[in-house]
């Protein structure tokens, strides 16, 4: 494991070192009238939550109460939390969103001699890798090199220690070998331990419920993003910016052309992207169900969560993005185990359709609940009907935060719903009902959250459109790909993006695309970078710029944090060569890549 400072790309910009910060104002601030109080951590360890909120939760206090009884105190007490609200932070780079890709951009920028501050909404680091993501999609694990491979060793460590086997023995799990250099399916607070660890061992401060100010928080000058402002009022300055959200919140903010849903297959010269009617086969009905709320009755009304408008011409582009889930983490484990929620706007209804494919005898829900450590599973979507919640989320990535929050509140509604009616509905049929009511959310996973995960699954958001577009044929080999800084191999894979009534009256799913490409493929340099003439010290690992199909594969965890890397090494070099990121060396960049172990091309596939 690497020692910072190793590959050393000087000293960081305003009196910081190696991850350290430094703040205008002090070594700390603190919001005070928002939901949660934050602290920022000091130099070393990891962020320290105030003693006032542990672990960032919400608190309320009676304020006629505060001011009849300890007016003064209150008075004294808020003074520095209100001169705190325009704290000021400088660093040579600025990492937006805790994800996988935002915590392997900051750890890599520390270990070069960079100062790096991680700033994002998160709470929790890791995005979907630490939210209930344990089954990695990883594809051709050959590809999977550098920082991205150290973590799966890292988990496999963890593994090592008898301690982190609670509910089976360690020779009994089918994925932990521990001749094996790494582990691929592992448990969320696992995959959390690690990401902490990479953070707290190089110093990184992490300011976390931090929300960007989308509308007027992204300062530019000359072509360069000079500060971004978050909605609390504090201000992070750097040399260089690297957008590791899932939605592209900063991409967006700072001005970064962009597309949102899907392209026609004419756009690109693609075959599989667009509407896909006609060859649209898995995770589809197997039966006919009618989707009407009296049988056979198109004047009753339609039922929940079914579109009554044309699905559209086939191969044709259209707004509509793929269906997002919540990963959630289960157990049978009877000591570990707590029964499924009933939301309080719980609706059988909702459920209808699902309930008249039980009727017909379809039992094939089950087949996604893949096997992690210690007897949990990482669920996933299943079948024609299953936990992705099939165009609920279309305004999702322009949406605003509280518009957010009411679409992830929703799916999550949603999600917990389903869970419960196929547990205790008896509107679902006995056998059904005893399969799932053994199941129930791992009691020691997501403690803070009510044991559901913490991040829903944004499968896709906005995605940049650069001067160089990833598409369908560079993913086959058919066109070349250029400047390569990692690799993807995972199929292209799109999940439902609608659910429609067909032309024979049944309800149909329309969107999803499982194909392999032919084996792995280089990802551009071209492709995280902006258009230059747009800004020049932004790097966009997540959404990059890449058709929707393209994303389809390119969206995997490891590859996001293969790309985080390589953004923070393009970073560097943008920095210690006093140039633009579209205008960097890529020979340098190249070089150094490979020197830390990214897998840039394989001779065969």
């Amino acid at each position: 494991m690497s020692t910072k400072g190793d590959r050393g790309l000087g000293t960081g910009g305003q009196g910081t070192v190696h991850g350290r910060w430094t703040s205008d104002f002090g070594p700390w601030t603190s919001d005070f009238g928002l939901r949660t109080f934050v602290l920022l951590s000091p130099v070393p360890g990891p962020p320290v939550p105030s003693p006032l909120s542990p672990c960032h939760q919400t608190f309320f206090l009676s304020s006629s109460f505060i001011m009849k009884k300890y007016r003064l105190f209150v008075i004294l007490f808020l003074i520095p939390f209100i001169s705190c609200n325009t704290r000021s932070f400088r660093a040579d780079i600025i990492v937006y969103g805790g994800t996988s890709a935002g915590v392997a951009a900051a750890v890599e920028a520390s270990r070069l001699g960079l100062s790096v501050l991680l700033v994002g909404p998160d709470i929790h680091l890791g995005g979907l890798s630490a939210s209930g993501l344990g089954w990695t999609d990883s594809g051709n694990k050959k590809v999977v090199g550098g920082l991205a491979r150290e973590v799966y060793q890292r988990i496999k460590y963890q593994y090592d220690q008898s301690e982190n086997w609670q509910f089976e023995n360690a020779e009994d799990s089918r994925y932990y070998k521990p001749d094996q250099d790494a582990v691929w399916v592992f448990e969320p607070h696992i995959a959390e331990r690690v990401f902490e660890e990479l953070i707290r061992e190089e110093n990184i401060t992490v300011h976390r419920d931090r929300w960007l100010d989308r509308k007027s928080g992204v300062k530019k000058e000359n072509g360069k993003i000079s500060s971004i402002r978050m909605l609390n009022g504090d201000v992070y300055k750097g040399k260089m910016f690297i957008d590791a959200s899932y939605e592209g919140d900063l991409m967006a903010a700072a001005g970064t052309s962009y597309t949102l849903g899907r392209e026609s297959n004419d756009q690109y010269g693609e075959s599989i992207n667009g509407v896909v009617t006609k060859r649209d086969i898995s995770h589809q009905f197997e039966l006919d169900i009618d989707p009407y709320l009296t049988p056979g009755d198109p004047e009753s009304g339609i039922l929940p969560r079914i579109h009554n408008d044309d699905p559209g011409i086939e191969e044709s582009g259209d707004h509509r993005i793929q269906a997002y889930c919540f990963r959630m983490c289960l157990t049978k484990v009877e000591e570990n185990r707590i029964p499924f929620p009933k939301p309080e706007n719980y609706d059988p209804l909702q459920y209808e359709l699902l309930g008249r494919y039980f009727d017909q005898g379809w039992r094939k829900l089950f087949n996604k609940f893949d096997e992690t450590p210690n007897k949990k599973t990482d669920t996933n979507n299943s079948g024609g009907f299953s936990t992705d919640n099939i165009g609920m989320n279309y305004d999702y990535p322009e949406a605003s935060y509280d518009e957010r929050a009411a679409i992830v509140d929703e799916h999550r509604s949603y999600q917990q719903g389903l869970m419960w009616f196929m547990a205790y509905d008896p509107r679902v049929p006995e056998d059904v009902r005893s399969a799932m009511s053994q199941w129930g959310l791992a009691k020691d996973e997501f403690l803070d959250n009510n044991h559901w995960p913490h991040q829903i699954y944004v499968r896709e958001a906005r995605r940049m459109v650069s001067d160089f577009v990833m598409n369908e044929n560079h993913l086959r080999g058919k066109k070349a790909t250029p400047e390569s800084i990692g690799m993807g191999s995972y199929n292209m894979d799109s999940h439902h993006v609608q659910r429609y009534v067909d032309e024979k009256g049944f309800a149909r799913n329309e969107g999803d695309v499982q194909i392999n490409p032919g084996g792995p493929y280089s990802i551009s340099y071209r492709a995280i970078v902006p258009k230059k003439e747009e800004v020049t010290n932004l790097l966009v690992p997540v959404c990059l710029s890449s058709s929707h199909i393209a994303y389809g594969s390119i969206r995997m965890e490891p590859v996001f944090m293969i790309l985080g890397q390589s953004a923070a090494n393009a970073a560097g070099l943008a920095i210690s060569q006093g140039k633009a990121v579209q205008d960097i060396s890529y020979k340098e960049l190249k070089a150094r890549l490979i020197e830390i172990g990214q897998v840039l091309q394989l001779t065969t596939k």
